[in-house]
């Protein structure tokens, strides 16, 4: 296969480190994007802060509000733009 062809791995499958903040919640990295996501929906799941009415919503706990910056429901889309924030692949560029 031409190098032109070749598959490039996905941005969402390249390692990130984690913050300290979100490695207490999903634990530490680094970890593709694709299992932050995946573990942080593990863990609101396991502690139910999904909004029951308004399924979009995210009422975040303890831990999840230090990563977020409040306490306040989030929608679920916002809060993804809140967590990239704790993602970085510039210590690995390094290596």
């Amino acid at each position: 296969m031409p190098k032109d062809q070749e598959k490039k791995t996905s941005a969402f499958m390249k390692p990130v480190n984690v913050s300290e903040s979100l490695a207490a919640i999903v634990g530490a990295g680094p970890m593709p994007r694709t299992e932050v996501t995946k573990k942080l929906w593990d863990y609101i799941k396991k502690h139910q802060l999904q909004d029951q009415k308004a399924k979009r919503n995210i009422n975040p706990d303890e831990k999840l509000a230090k990563v977020l910056g409040s306490s306040d429901p989030i929608d679920m889309f916002k809060m993804t733009g809140k967590v990239a924030a704790h993602l970085s692949d510039k210590e690995l560029a390094k290596k």
